[in-house]
């Protein structure tokens, strides 16, 4: 018992960096990993707990599923989100910390906090959540659903408008990664990082090259659209 309020209370040699040796040696002995891990090196954490093939639940902000790092590990089912998806969290400060921002403050027992939006937690350990089916209620329409002048896909622009009809390939918005379900939807690709054959176009003309590397829908012969980030998907069987 004492030996076990010995380990508890062991204090890190080293500056604590979870890419020093030290942490390392940590991490190998670890079943689960449950942190708040530095929002500017999310992606280098998630890499290592990746590497190590660690069981995680941490917390991260929802655009990192936006980058060529984390992306592919959604697609992949190396990681998902967790229950909590979406929203703010609030997290509390030590006295130095600037209270900056409207949602700062200190709460009814005096403690400092600051409140971070779109905040979400990132895992690997199965949860109910992510085997609840979607339930689709849309029917395709080519007026409601244009297809993409440089992918061979059709535009969603709402995950709640997936048309239940479609069988084709679908470029929706990544907040859709909240829904995710394997076992209804299959991840293709998203943008830049889809190939061939769902990217059918690359734009030459000077003044359209800015337009590569996202979807594009032509709203006439010389209009076109750029849509935000699209996560390309297909229904299965």
């Amino acid at each position: 018992m004492m030996e076990r309020e010995r380990e508890r209370e062991r204090i890190l040699e080293s500056d604590g960096d979870f890419r020093s040796e030290e942490c390392i040696e940590y991490l190998k002995q670890a079943n689960i990993v449950v942190t708040n891990p530095p929002f500017s090196l999310f992606r280098e954490y998630i890499a290592q707990l990746i590497d190590f093939r660690k069981q995680f639940i941490i917390l991260g902000n929802m655009n990192a599923t936006a980058t060529k790092d984390i992306f592919p590990l959604f697609q992949s089912n190396k990681c998902w989100f967790g229950i909590k998806t979406n929203g703010s969290f609030r997290f509390t400060v030590p006295e130095h910390y600037p209270l900056t921002g409207s949602q700062a403050g200190i709460d009814e027992e005096g403690k400092r906090y600051v409140t971070v939006p779109a905040i979400c937690w990132y895992t690997n350990l199965e949860h109910e959540h992510r085997r609840q089916k979607l339930i689709l209620y849309e029917e395709f329409t080519p007026t409601k659903y244009p297809k993409f002048d440089n992918y061979n896909a059709i535009e969603v622009s709402k995950t709640v408008e997936i048309p239940k009809d479609f069988d084709g390939i679908m470029g929706v918005p990544i907040s859709f990664l909240a829904k995710y379900n394997p076992e209804q939807f299959e991840i293709l690709g998203m943008d830049m990082w889809t190939k061939e054959p769902i990217r059918t176009k690359v734009y030459l003309e000077t003044s359209l090259k800015y337009l590569n590397g996202a979807s594009v829908l032509k709203k006439s012969n010389s209009q076109y659209e750029k849509k935000y980030k699209r996560v390309f998907i297909r229904r299965k069987s």
